[in-house]
């Protein structure tokens, strides 16, 4: 392209933005575009315009797939298997060997989610000032060192210390990945790639039991508690050099991206999301709007909700089914279905919110089911084993509530500042409510732990009425948005092409494209500020996911 030409592009770029600026000053209240556009938005604007086929974007579609999601999920699934270590060393006597008591054992949990709360601001501004592939790589070589370095620890400060490590290394992967995730995919693909991360989640909750079962087998000197932490650090750290080899920074740099116009195509896919992509420069009007959104107040509400259960029905899960009659083997292996129920709800889940495009009934629907297994697990007799076991797994059922609710956070939130400070937000009261999950299971009630389970089921109760009410209110938001286009002179009944099938979009496209032109309506006005790294609440065009 020639300077002319590349400034032509700009020139027109800059019309646009002009142009519906001042239909709001004119028809409406006035919503600034952020000054600064993201990377993207220069690339093409000096790319001019060019067109890619469907099969292109598939195409592309499926290299991102490889080189981004892979490398994420075998990430989570790692962070996982390292963090979930201690509850399968505690069913091989990890307490006693070294002399635990009291409350001891819970705040080597808590202490995990004390130091990920603590560290959020620090993730925060990383995530935004650094390139995402060195922060997750760096923070993957440490907690791959702390894990395995647990296994010398022989009393609560030796492992309390190496918790808190832990904490603070993986206090930003979660955040890392709904960026990452954000950065690269439609709204729609956004919703299987964070359950794909989550699924590596779950594949961990099969493996780990497994993995344990085997290590405790080994006589070589070392305690199996000691073996269970040095493995499974030692594998994290040798699968490191994988991560790096194949996550790139973003869409503008990565280098599978090079072939022709698959960058553009990479970028172009994002346009219609309304998101941005991602912008160097923490913007503090960004940060106040987070705060005076009602969404992330009722966000973290339902995350404190689902995290409290999570933080103690999990950690304590195998002692849970110990408790039931088995020993430290059966009972490690009695945890590996747990995986395939989160595999398997996970899957159903985002089958049927992407079918219907609604994500709250079946959020809401979901969460009955643990109401149901926990409260069974109060009443039954504890003689009847495998009516206690098939109330556990039920009760499992609520592991599939968690990955949901991030995929359903993440579609609703523009800008690059607010989509983390509002992840940063939400990970925040997760890791309050994992905190407190584990102080609840007190160990005078053990192996019943009633008051536990009584916390447990309230906090699903209350996820079941939040859950309902953000609908609603979602519901309003988006009639606000079709007034608010009305009166700038935009079309109103626009449908969300970022959550449907590529296919679907294609079509809508051309659709649309014919509609407005029969109609003498400029389209590129519709997706002009894309780029603007504006937030859902300043762009027009945004369109929230119930």
């Amino acid at each position: 392209m020639s300077t002319k030409e590349r400034q032509h592009s700009d020139d027109k770029l800059q019309v646009e933005v002009e142009q519906i600026d001042d239909l709001e000053s004119a028809k409406g209240p006035r919503y600034k575009a952020n000054t600064q556009l993201d990377d993207a938005a220069r690339i093409l604007a000096e790319a001019g315009n060019f067109e890619a086929s469907l099969e292109d974007r598939k195409r592309v579609l499926r290299r991102i797939d490889i080189y981004v999601c892979i490398p994420m999920c075998l990430v989570y699934f790692l962070q996982q298997l390292d963090k979930q270590s201690l509850n399968y060393a505690a069913v091989f006597d990890l307490q006693k060997e070294t002399n635990l008591h009291g409350t001891q054992f819970s705040w080597l949990t808590s202490i995990v989610y004390i130091l990920q709360l603590v560290t959020q601001p620090l993730s925060s501004y990383s995530l935004i000032a650094f390139p995402v592939k060195y922060w997750v790589v760096f923070n993957m070589v440490s907690w791959s060192i702390v894990t395995a370095s647990t296994g010398a620890a022989r009393n609560f400060t030796g492992l309390i210390i190496c918790r808190a490590l832990l904490g603070f290394f993986e206090a930003t992967i979660l955040p890392s990945c709904v960026l990452i995730t954000q950065m690269w995919w439609t709204r729609r693909e956004q919703s299987y790639r964070t359950i794909a991360y989550q699924i590596a989640n779950s594949m961990a909750a099969v493996l780990g039991p497994l993995l344990s079962y085997g290590i405790g087998h080994v006589n070589s000197g070392i305690r199996p508690y000691q073996g269970i932490f040095i493995f499974m650090g030692c594998l994290s750290l040798a699968l490191a050099p994988v991560v790096w080899w194949l996550l790139p920074n973003s869409p503008t740099t990565a280098r599978f991206l090079r072939h022709g116009n698959d960058r553009l195509i990479a970028l172009e896919r994002l346009r219609e999301n309304n998101t941005g992509t991602k912008s160097s420069k923490i913007k503090w009007s960004q940060v106040w709007e987070t705060y005076r959104d009602p969404k992330t107040w009722m966000w973290a509400g339902m995350f404190i909700c689902c995290s409290t259960p999570s933080g103690g029905f999990g950690t304590f899960g195998g002692l849970i089914t110990k408790g039931f009659g088995f020993n430290s083997f059966h009972s490690v292996l009695m945890q590996m279905p747990t995986g395939v129920i989160g595999i398997i709800v996970l899957l159903i889940s985002i089958y049927v919110t992407n079918r219907y495009k609604l994500r709250f009934p079946v959020v809401a629907f979901l969460c009955i089911f643990p109401i149901a297994g926990a409260t069974a697990l109060t009443q039954v007799e504890r003689k009847n084993t495998n009516a206690l076991l098939a109330s556990y797994y039920v009760a499992q059922m609520f592991t599939g509530l968690q990955p949901l609710l991030f995929s359903w956070a993440n579609l609703n939130a523009a800008g690059t500042t607010k989509r983390v400070v509002t992840t940063a937000t939400m990970f925040v009261f997760q890791c309050a409510g994992n905190v407190i999950g584990p102080q609840v299971y007190l160990v005078r009630e053990a192996p019943v732990y009633l008051t536990g389970l009584y916390v447990d089921i309230a906090c699903w109760c209350m996820l079941l009425i939040l859950a309902l009410s953000m609908g609603v209110y979602l519901n309003v938001l988006n009639k606000r948005k079709e007034a608010q286009r009305v009166a700038m002179g935009l079309p109103a009944n626009l449908k969300d092409m970022s959550i449907m099938t590529t296919e679907e979009a294609d079509a809508y496209r051309k659709e649309l494209s014919q509609r407005l032109a029969a109609e003498g309506f400029d389209e590129s006005r519709l997706w002009g500020q894309s780029f603007d790294d504006m937030t859902d609440f300043e762009n027009p065009m945004f369109a929230y996911v119930l």
